[in-house]
């Protein structure tokens, strides 16, 4: 069960420049309307076939942004469903993007996914090499590049986080300066339910909170 008031009290918290994204992974739609009743005003979602089974009920009420691993084949259908990804990596997803929204006539705000602790077994662009994959992403027409966007460690002590959040928005700022054309630096997208008072310290304007809103999952998919 959502509490409104614990929502109404989170959205009074955070400072007015931070949007705060609802993670609802493996939320129903009854659960998320509860919480746009309550406020929230962004939705995220992981899995496409998530936010297929709740859109037809929530639909526009909200913006939709993605914020799990995106897969090639799945892009198709998540630029018909969201409003911004927030997990663009490398440049074939992106090509794929491009191209489904041409087709649609539209053009997808992306934030650039950060592997800020360069853990090969994770998706996101090692800090290293998050530069030049924004050049070479920046001539596509129909994707905006709208910022920089970073998990960090999702359990253990929030303060383990901070090293990681510094990294990202150091890139953040240089990227800020370098003035590529058709990118602009407007998103800092860090910090979940454990760790987004951390990642608000070290400059995030949009964290991603699922349990702080929705309570504990019943269950976790893979």
């Amino acid at each position: 069960m959502v509490n409104r008031e614990d929502i109404e009290k989170l959205l009074t918290e955070l400072p007015v420049s931070v949007q705060l994204v609802a993670a609802a992974k493996t939320r129903t739609a009854d659960e998320i309307l509860q919480a746009i009743d309550a406020g929230i005003k962004i939705v995220g979602e992981n899995y496409l076939q998530d936010a297929e089974k709740v859109y037809p009920v929530v639909g526009k009420r909200v913006r939709w942004h993605f914020i799990g691993h995106l897969q090639r084949n799945k892009v198709k259908k998540v630029v018909q469903i969201f409003d911004m990804i927030e997990t663009v990596d490398n440049a074939d997803v992106a090509a794929e993007i491009d191209k489904r929204c041409e087709q649609l006539d539209m053009v997808m705000p992306v934030l650039i996914e950060i592997n800020s602790g360069r853990e090969r077994q994770k998706s996101g662009v090692f800090p290293e090499e998050a530069e030049s994959l924004i050049v070479k992403l920046s001539s596509f027409k129909h994707i905006r590049i709208e910022g920089l966007m970073t998990m960090g460690p999702r359990f253990g002590e929030p303060e383990s986080s901070r090293p990681y959040f510094i990294e990202t928005r150091r890139i953040y700022e240089k990227l800020s300066k370098s003035q590529i054309p058709g990118v602009e630096m407007r998103y800092l997208s860090m910090g979940m339910s454990n760790s987004y008072k951390i990642a608000l310290e070290e400059g995030a304007n949009m964290v991603r909170l699922g349990t702080r809103i929705f309570g504990e999952r019943s269950y976790e998919k893979g």
